[in-house]
């Protein structure tokens, strides 16, 4: 009977990325040439602009500007004073020298041409007649040049090109006299014209890329992997350059007996977190979707020092670094509102609004303090006595009585402990919710988010709107990169001399 890793090898599709290249050498390093490394780098370049189009709804371009007061921004005033100065110097002879004038309305030209569309045919024809660049060196020549009534019609052609944003900025251009001012204020206003056509552009174009963003994203990275010089860590060169996307994977579950040497292959001195159980109560083994998304919660914990990031999710580690600190956030706001509920008690905390104003306090002293452990532990002091006097008021409005002494001190001193990572609270919370996500990313894109458990319901929204974000980005990374995860999931749960058992579907 045929080994099944032969059989599963036998069927693999034929698309499926080649994550080495069998030809390289396996002596002294490869030298990459300057050419090579360039485009290695345009194709990393495009392949993040792309990704960043697709996955950024926001996306958009910016006008770049230097650093006010950085060396940069002085020598860029410098250059551009002299060249202005330059050309006030040439329009102010007698008579004029109407030289670089000529050139930069050529420019203008030029940049009006590119913001027309195809159907402004009449529009092209007034500009080629009245910027006829033959006619107005002629002008020149005859000293019959009227730079006012060029840049009048100029003017007037912005104003019917130019977002409604930008009226403004054209409406300026009409108060200007000084012909030197005039002409650099108008290069000005069609820099930020061009920067709204190529956004509208983009906009436009965002629904036809998603529809190729998949192949397209697989197909550039496939590029890289295959470019790629000998000193760029690849994947399945050894166990020391796969241990960065294994750790993506880490921990998981095999059978009782490999689990342990397996982990230890990829991850020596490193313990096992405790096993997981299927349904029946009896351990099984994890499937790769199953693995995919323990794997996908875990970056939302990744250690910030930590550079062997997962190369697939390298394009959205700061996405995924952001909703981490949202969700360090949510735990500690979760943590605290659950504690004040044990101690407060329901009257108090079913009060309208009282929840609310407490989660804003909350919000406030905890803003940019939970990620350092010294803040974190100054911030929560402080909140003790926060939350205190908002129960203290909430329950003087009601009419009842303030929470005794003892009560008082065990919740100032519960809600001082959350700084402890161990803290049983907060680890309770934690695991919740990160239940909650992985229950998301089972359920996919098109299903509901599924209902949080009770103790998370007054950060229902938070967490509903951080899950979504979450599965967004983890559903279009499996989409793209799931042929390359297939092999390196295969060897981590399939170690050599092993037979395969099946795959679990959960």
């Amino acid at each position: 009977m045929p080994n099944q890793r032969e059989e599963a090898a036998g069927d693999s599709p034929a698309d499926l990325p080649r994550l080495e290249k069998l030809d390289s050498p396996t002596g002294s390093p490869p030298t990459a040439s300057l050419s090579s490394l360039m485009e290695l780098q345009n194709c990393v370049s495009n392949l993040s602009l792309a990704h960043e189009i697709v996955v950024n709804g926001d996306f958009c371009l910016k006008p770049r500007s230097p650093p006010t007061d950085s060396l940069e921004d002085r020598v860029t005033a410098i250059v551009h004073r002299a060249f202005w100065d330059s050309l006030q110097e040439q329009l102010s002879s007698d008579p004029p020298n109407y030289d670089h004038a000529v050139i930069l309305l050529q420019e203008v030209k030029t940049m009006l041409g590119s913001l027309l569309l195809p159907a402004h045919v009449r529009l092209r024809s007034q500009l080629d007649e009245v910027l006829d660049m033959e006619l107005i060196r002629q002008e020149v020549d005859h000293g019959a040049l009227d730079l006012h009534r060029l840049a009048g019609f100029v003017i007037n052609t912005m104003a019917s090109l130019c977002a409604p944003v930008r009226d403004p900025e054209v409406r300026a251009l009409r108060d200007l006299k000084d012909p030197v001012e005039l002409l650099r204020e108008i290069f000005h206003v069609l820099g930020l014209m061009k920067t709204d056509m190529v956004n509208f552009t983009l906009q436009s174009l965002r629904p036809h890329l998603l529809q190729q963003a998949v192949q397209y994203e697989r197909a550039k990275f496939q590029q890289i992997l295959d470019q790629q010089p000998g000193e760029v860590r690849s994947w399945t060169a050894n166990h020391r350059t796969l241990a960065p996307l294994a750790r993506m994977f880490w921990p998981i579950r095999v059978s009782g007996a490999v689990t342990g040497s397996l982990l230890l292959t990829y991850f020596p001195g490193q313990q096992a977190e405790e096993e997981e159980e299927s349904s029946s109560g009896s351990p099984g083994p994890l499937g790769a979707t199953a693995v995919l998304n323990r794997a996908y919660t875990r970056l939302l914990r990744w250690d910030p020092r930590d550079q062997k990031y997962p190369e697939t999710v390298l394009m959205d580690r700061a996405r995924l670094d952001a909703l981490g600190r949202r969700l360090q956030l949510l735990v500690l706001e979760a943590s605290v509102l659950l504690l004040t509920s044990a101690q407060c008690g329901p009257t108090v905390f079913s009060l309208q609004g009282f929840v609310g104003k407490l989660r804003q306090c909350v919000t406030a002293l905890l803003e940019g303090g939970h990620t350092r452990e010294a803040d974190l532990k100054g911030a929560l002091l402080g909140l003790g006595e926060t939350v205190l006097q908002q129960v203290t008021e909430a329950a003087s409005r009601q009419g009842g009585a303030a929470l005794p002494q003892e009560n008082r001190d065990l919740l100032r001193g519960q809600i001082s402990d959350l700084w402890k990572h161990n803290n049983p609270v907060r680890t309770l919370t934690g695991e919740r919710v990160q239940g909650f996500l992985k229950a998301t990313l089972q359920g996919g894109p098109a299903k509901r988010s599924p209902e949080p458990p009770a103790s998370l319901r007054p950060v229902s929204a938070e967490l509903a709107e951080l899950g979504t974000a979450f599965g967004r980005i983890v559903h279009f990374n499996r989409t793209v990169f799931g042929p390359f995860y297939a092999p390196i999931l295969r060897k981590l749960l399939f170690p050599p001399g092993e037979a395969e058992t099946g795959e679990d579907s959960r």
